[in-house]
């Protein structure tokens, strides 16, 4: 059993729809998953309106640092509404992008700044983005005291030295599709090193399909091939860090997300 814990299922990715791109993910053993709730008011309503629907859906609302620029009281609002359902488990994906910088960066610290001050007020943890901004991204985390609700650097793409400020600070690691490329040397020794309580596996659907896939529109079934190379790097068998990372994705995101894989009856 496999849980996908960081998945776009907007409609302009999958023109087919959430359920059937879920139902494919559910043959190749994925049995729970993470749907991300960024993109504007729109797409985070989406990503929380799959939930409610589906038990096998838990979502996370928040403002991506693309659109770091288009934040507003009107859309802090809209998520403090839409982050009361129980089914919304995190904050995220948020943080800082400094590679396209789509928003300046002092918006993205900003904004980031508020998002994490908005998961601490509703207690929940946080889904982090970093892209060549690990610096900034390590110095408002521990500024802004995320260590209190904790949560996860999704799509881990860093060296050690990140990984253990980020694990010193309460975060889980997320591996994506990116452990499969043969050029992720840096990625590859955290994969091997990382507690086994603290590694998480995604897809960042419909993004980094892994490798055999690579260049293909990604989709949340192709987290078993993460898990593979994470088990590879591991020394491990595959069924070991598929246990392993239900279970971690389960403490993390807590009872609805166990819920939906049955790992708890419905605490409802």
């Amino acid at each position: 059993m496999l849980i996908d814990t960081h998945c776009h299922l907007d409609a302009h990715y999958f023109a087919e729809g959430a359920d059937a791109v879920l139902e494919r993910a559910h043959g190749a053993g994925v049995a729970g998953f993470v749907c991300i709730g960024v993109g504007g008011v729109p797409a985070a309503e989406h990503a929380v309106g799959v939930a409610q629907r589906r038990g096998d859906v838990v979502a996370t609302v928040g403002v991506h640092p693309h659109e770091a620029s288009s934040f507003s009281a009107s859309m802090l609002h809209t998520l403090e509404a839409l982050s009361g359902d129980p089914k919304v488990v995190a904050v995220g994906e948020i943080g800082l992008d400094y590679h396209y910088d789509h928003s300046p960066r002092d918006v993205q610290r900003d904004v980031f700044a508020k998002m994490i001050a908005f998961a601490r007020a509703r207690r929940l943890p946080i889904v982090v983005h970093t892209r060549e901004a690990a610096a900034d991204t390590l110095e408002i985390l521990e500024g802004e005291a995320a260590r209190d609700v904790g949560g996860v650097i999704h799509c881990f793409s860093e060296d050690r030295a990140f990984a253990q400020r980020a694990l010193d600070l309460g975060f889980d690691l997320s591996f994506s599709g990116v452990v499969t490329f043969k050029n992720a040397q840096s990625v590859h020794d955290v994969a091997a090193w990382a507690p086994a309580d603290r590694i998480l596996v995604e897809t960042d659907a419909p993004y980094l399909a892994p490798h055999p896939l690579r260049g293909k529109r990604c989709e949340p079934a192709y987290v078993a091939y993460t898990a593979r190379a994470v088990a590879a790097l591991r020394g491990v068998p595959q069924g070991e860090v598929e246990r392993l990372t239900t279970e971690n994705a389960c403490r993390r995101f807590g009872p609805p997300l166990a819920a939906a894989v049955g790992m708890v009856q419905n605490p409802s």
